[in-house]
């Protein structure tokens, strides 16, 4: 086994997860064999494969940045549900 059910119980716990006997124990099977496709990936010889980020080539999609006036307050209260003033007002969320 690569991975003990004691790991998967800390990886749990780390997670919050609160999990039954059987599903550590299904994870810890799953896990495992995941963990065994990994090792068997890592005995690929890829020497002289030139790493990728991407599998098509790809170029930056941004537009050049150009200074352009702004909307104003005016545009971006429109839909504010209960503008005030010059700003949005909010529910109070911290007593």
């Amino acid at each position: 086994m690569k991975i003990s059910r004691q790991e998967v119980e800390h990886v749990a716990r780390l997670a919050r997860l609160a999990l039954e006997p059987q599903e550590l124990d299904a994870l810890t099977e799953q896990m495992d064999a995941v963990l065994g496709y990994v090792e068997k990936l890592n005995e690929l010889d890829t020497e002289g494969i030139v790493p990728t980020s991407h599998a098509v080539p790809m170029e930056n999609a941004f537009r050049p940045d150009e200074v352009r006036p702004s909307r104003g307050v005016a545009w971006a209260l429109q839909n504010a549900p209960e503008p005030s003033g010059d700003c949005f007002k909010v529910p109070k969320v911290i007593e």
